[in-house]
This record gives C-alpha cells, structure tokens and sequence, in this order.
C-alpha cells in the first residue's frame, strides 16, 4: 500500500531509474540478482525478502534509498562501494528534516509509518525502539514452534489457536473491537505461523490428509486474525500474510486431498484474495498452481488450463525453472482433461526442458515435494487421461521407484496410479501384485483420493477374479476400513 504526504500544490517528481544499480546487476536475470542478495543477507546475518519485483522496483527509480537491512547487504556484495556508487540518493534527501532530527532518538512509543514509494518494507526500523523481547531482534524462538508443533497434533481446536498465538494474542469471535487486547504482533507470531504450514506439509508428505484437515481449520482462523493486528513492521506484515495465505493453500490441499473439494476451493480462493491484497506474486502463482490441480480432479478442464497459464504469467518473472516447470505440467492436465493431445504434448515437452534446466535458488520452499518422481506421476496421470495405458503404467513405475521415502504419501499415489494403468491396460496379475504394495502402505497413509483410485480399480478388476492375485487383492480391498 502506499501514501502520500504531498499537498495539492505540489506534484510528486517521476522517479529516475537507477542506471548504476542495473549495470551491477549485469547478465544476471532480476529473479537470480534477488536470489544473491538473499543469500548475501545470510551471510551476514540479515533477513531480507528480495524478490524480482524488489529488484525491478530499485532499478525503476522507485526505491531511492534503501533501508538499513538492504543497505548492509549491499555493501557487503559491493565492498568499498558507498550507497551512492550504488545509485541511491542519500538518506537525508530522502526523508526530509523531519525524519533526520529523530533518527538518532526513536520516538518512545513509535508508530508503523505507512509505506511509501522511497522506501521498502521495513524502511522505519530506525524509528521503532529495539524490543529484547522480540525474537526477530535477537534470535529465533524455537521453543514456541514446539508448543506449536505439539498443540496442533495432540490439542483440540482452541489450543491449536492459541499456539498459533504464543503471545495470548486470540480474539474471541464475540468480542467487540473496543474489548480486543491491544497487542503488537512480532516476529514470534509470524514464526510460528510459518512453522505451522511447514508442519501440516510434512504431516500430509507421511501420513496424508484425511487425518489432519479438521485440526488445520482452527490455526487458519486465528492466522487471518493475526492480520487484522498491529505488526511492529511492515516486513512482519509480509511475512503474516505470505504465511497466512501459505496455509490457506496447506489446508485447501487437505480438503482437495480428502475429496471436500468445495472446501478446497473456497480456502484457494481465500489464499488467492490474499496474495492480491499483499501483493505477493509467489503466494499468487502458489494459490493457481493449486486451483488449476483441483479444477482438473472436479472435471473442469478448461478452468485448468486457464489457471495454470495465470500462474505461469504471475511466476514468470520469480525466476524459478522448476516452478515454471510444475506450472507446466497442471496446464498440461487440463489439455488431458480436454483430450487435446498434441496441447498436452507440448506442456509436457516445456515441463522436461524447464525442469532440465536445474534447481534454483528461486523455488519456493512450498515446492519440496517437486523432483522427478512428481514429474514422472503427473505426466503418467496426462498418459491416463487420455487412455494411452502402456505409457501411463511406464512413467508412473519409474515414479514410484524415484521417489523419497520420506513422500510415503506419494509413493502410495504413484503406486495406485500404477496399479489402474495396468488393471485398465489388460494386465490384472501386475495389477494386482502392485495393489497389494498399496495397501500395504495404507496402513499408514490416510488419503481419500487413494482410497477412491483403487476402488475404481478394483471394479476394473472384477471380471479377472480368477487372474493370479487378482481374488486376493480384491478380497483384501474388500475389507479395507474406509475413512468417514
């Protein structure tokens, strides 16, 4: 968001690009410049959210100073270099008397300035008193992720709430603004918050999703609370609403997952409202990469295909091959869904060719499960779609046998997968042989869209009863305890 402090008899000057900065960034893309000066940050201890978009507005002339943060980070890339060899204006012409006569003394009880076109997020920090309390000051509180860890497993919906709040900030939902405790939301929240969405995906990598979606409802609502806070800056208000529209996403994948797709839908549409409010271009891309998916499973193809080229325009510019490259391969689903072959082929081909290209500092870490086991069961599930049996069985083994066994949850996909390729391609004894592995791996994997995979299967496979394995497999299926 924006402001201006100019009256009506002045007209605010056209921002000059910075031509010093651009030159320094060199052959490197603005996506991989942004990826160094994260990592420059690191290595001086310094937390900085430099993106593409950060980088483009500095080369623009928008950013004329940096703040403090981005200013350490590039000095150290550029040693004996001063902010103005840099192409930045200096800080006092920036900010005006004003601002100079209390940089040396904060005010005692600072305000959160709005942010302005001179300056990033975070460009107050000098006026805000230091708070040794706050873990983004000093270190990182770990101790609160493990109450967050441990309530969001074991406690019901008001401690999974609460320890989405580790300072007592929760408001009741009956409670009147005027009754709503007055308290700044730091670092802690904003940590926590992250650690949760971390957490839900490696719960769904192991153990899927039909016994985690209801516990997720309760810290997703006191997530959206958290932004309806006062921050103590506006760098922890971008991280409050990447984090609150990240587990939005966590929790739609978990009602997509468990087949409440009208759910998923609604929890995608919330995280995509967010990434626009915010305007966060990777929390965008994240929340069409997973409607153009959830529209394909609800039998809307086109809607797919039109979601995944959104997000591909939004990603684009992130910097991110692998990203772009699962990008491809939903649009690619949805040209299945339309039985467009040759679209899909060429998908598929610009999905290969951009995950060629390697990992980069760029992706995002929501992104952890993408390597070639993925790529290899998404392009099985084109193959199915559009009937092309033996090809599906072929990539969606070689996914199986790629993948972590850590992704138990996806091992167990890929595998059913497998097992209705080959049950559909005339091949009941493999069928199966390969059912059985999966219901071996049910016994700890909780996922309704499996559950639904094979029993489609198991109907395919009723008239080969008599099929090495075949009676076995459906008689074990038979007994199989169906989640509620």
């Amino acid at each position: 968001m924006t402001s201006s402090t100019v009256t009506s008899s002045q007209s605010p000057r056209p921002p000059r690009p910075n031509l010093a900065f651009r030159q320094l960034r060199g052959q490197r893309s603005p996506g991989e410049f942004a990826a160094a000066v994260r990592r420059a940050a690191r290595d001086i201890g310094e937390r900085v959210s430099c993106d593409a978009r950060y980088v483009g507005r500095v080369e623009a002339g928008e950013i004329r100073c940096p703040n403090y943060a981005y200013e350490r980070v590039f000095l150290h890339m550029f040693p004996g270099r001063t902010l103005a060899d840099l192409g930045f204006a200096p800080r006092s012409s920036v900010r005006g008397r004003g601002a100079r006569d209390t940089e040396d003394t904060p005010p005692a009880q600072p305000a959160i300035p709005t942010h302005r076109t001179d300056e990033t997020p975070g460009a107050y920090e000098p006026y805000e008193m230091r708070n040794a309390q706050d873990p983004y000051e000093t270190h990182d509180d770990y101790e609160e992720s493990d109450v967050l860890r441990r309530a969001f497993m074991t406690g019901g919906a008001t401690a999974a709430a609460a320890s989405l709040s580790p300072f007592g900030f929760t408001y009741e939902a009956s409670a009147s603004a005027a009754d709503r405790p007055l308290r700044r939301v730091g670092a802690g929240e904003a940590g926590a918050l992250e650690e949760a969405v971390r957490r839900i995906r490696l719960l769904d990598d192991r153990h899927g999703a039909d016994g985690l979606y209801r516990r997720a409802a309760a810290p997703l609502r006191a997530a959206y609370e958290l932004l309806d806070a006062d921050v103590v800056r506006q760098t922890i208000a971008d991280r409050l609403h990447a984090g609150a529209g990240e587990l939005a996403i966590s929790v739609g994948w978990l009602a997509h997952d468990s087949g409440r797709f009208d759910d998923a839908r609604s929890h995608y549409a919330e995280a995509l409202a967010t990434a626009r409010v915010s305007g966060d271009a990777a929390l965008e891309a994240h929340a069409f990469c997973n409607t153009a998916f959830l529209a394909r499973d609800s039998g809307r193809p086109r809607e797919a295909v039109r979601a995944a080229q959104a997000a591909q325009r939004v990603a684009k510019p992130l910097g991110s091959p692998r990203l772009m490259s699962l990008l491809a391969l939903r649009e690619a689903g949805g040209w299945a869904g339309l039985a467009d072959r040759a679209g899909c082929e060429q998908a598929l081909a610009r999905a290969q060719s951009l995950y060629g290209r390697g990992p980069s500092e760029a992706d995002p870490e929501w992104m952890s499960f993408y390597g070639e086991a993925e790529l290899e069961g998404l392009e099985a599930q084109c193959w199915s779609t559009l009937g092309d049996w033996p090809r599906a069985a072929r990539h969606a083994r070689r996914a199986a046998h790629l993948q972590n066994p850590h992704f138990t949850r996806n091992i167990a996909l890929y595998t059913a997968e497998l097992t209705d390729d080959l049950a559909r391609g005339g091949h009941p004894d493999e069928a199966a042989v390969a059912g059985m592995r999966v219901l071996d791996l049910l016994d700890e994997v909780q996922s309704s869209r499996i559950q639904t995979m094979l029993a489609a299967t198991a109907r395919v496979l009723l008239p080969h009863r008599r099929a090495s394995g075949v009676s076995a497999f459906l008689e074990r299926h038979a007994n199989l305890p169906r989640t509620a």
